[in-house]
């Protein structure tokens, strides 16, 4: 039987992009109908995806970390492709490339008016809503990069928690979520342009996990966004050392001097979160730190964070985190335990 020809897969290459997640994702497409039947003795199979890597130009150049990039294409000569894809950039969580790429932005909303299917990893989506193609559809990416679509993107339905989201009916464009996220979409490109078994075949090999988890569990509730209300950051320094006291929220407005409703309402301003919620991510955060190192109950945590009620307490987290407190402890402390024992 005569071996189709492999699905041309342009991934693209640029100075901030984080060469683990481009040489990863090169590495398994290539391996699509070849590694798992060369590994089990099945024949020598076919290549099913051919990637090639595409950049602004031909010239050899360091993406992060100074790893070394020699395109195949550039821009000009890569016309026509089945597939696009857009891994992780390193990319600081204000910066929403507004100001470069535009000859790649544009070549890509024309690769998708061509019928071309987009993928992108983490942050490269960031890369996605700079050039108008999530305008009004849904999207994710990595959860640190939630307050820059706020902020840059408004008419992106951001999305943080799915570990990948299709932005449109036809699923032409479909975004991915965390770092390892192109882990995910590996697995799907392959189950969906190749074949399921193919995608678990390559799962196996590379021991790929699919995050059907989400991003929850992964993702910081606290992040500090830079503002210049003084009273707000007096508020949150205060909380920072109060939190998992009872009557924080007012002990916060008194610590501040200004009648509640002010506070309050600068609050929410200057963070995005209220008062209250700001309390709430302060305790969950505690309370993830401790099931990741503690082995006491979870009545015990609750109360340690600032819950007397632990059965409130278990409902708040699972709805914060997606898990309950006994499956994030057995997710994550396997890994503190080995990062303590790598200590020793």
């Amino acid at each position: 039987m005569e071996q189709p020809e492999p699905i041309e897969a342009f991934i693209i290459a640029l100075p901030e992009t984080a060469g683990s997640a481009l040489y990863g994702i090169v590495d398994v497409l290539s391996a699509t109908g070849t590694l798992w039947q060369e590994l089990v003795g099945e024949g020598e199979g076919g290549t099913l995806i051919r990637p090639r890597i595409v950049s602004l130009n031909r010239k050899p150049f360091c993406c992060g970390n100074a790893i070394p990039v020699s395109p195949d294409l550039d821009l000009a000569t890569a016309a026509t492709a089945e597939l696009i894809i857009l891994p992780e950039l390193w990319l600081a969580p204000t910066d929403d490339l507004s100001d470069r790429y535009r000859e790649l932005k544009e070549w890509l909303v024309q690769r998708y008016h061509d019928g071309s299917t987009i993928y992108s990893a983490c942050s490269g989506s960031v890369l996605l809503a700079a050039s108008g193609l999530l305008e009004g559809r849904e999207a994710t990416s990595h959860w640190g990069y939630e307050d820059l679509f706020r902020r840059s993107f408004p008419r992106v339905r951001f999305k943080p928690d799915p570990n990948l989201v299709f932005a449109d009916p036809s699923g032409r464009i479909v975004t991915a979520g965390g770092a390892t996220s192109w882990h995910d979409l590996a697995i799907h490109i392959i189950s969906r342009h190749c074949s399921p078994g193919e995608a678990m075949r390559i799962a196996k090999v590379y021991l790929l996990k699919w995050h059907c988890e989400g991003q929850l569990p992964y993702a910081s509730l606290m992040r500090r966004q830079p503002h210049a209300d003084s009273a707000v950051r007096r508020a949150e320094d205060w909380l920072a050392r109060h939190f998992r006291e009872a009557n924080a929220v007012s002990g916060a407005v008194a610590a501040c001097g200004i009648p509640e409703r002010s506070l309050k309402r600068r609050f929410k301003t200057a963070t995005g979160a209220t008062l209250m919620r700001y309390v709430q991510n302060l305790r969950i955060e505690d309370a993830k730190r401790l099931l990741e190192t503690e082995r006491g109950p979870s009545e015990d945590v609750a109360s340690a964070v600032g819950y007397e009620n632990a059965a409130f307490f278990r409902r708040l987290f699972k709805r914060c985190t997606g898990l309950t407190p006994g499956q994030y402890r057995q997710m994550f402390q396997p890994v503190a335990h080995a990062a303590n024992a790598a200590a020793d």
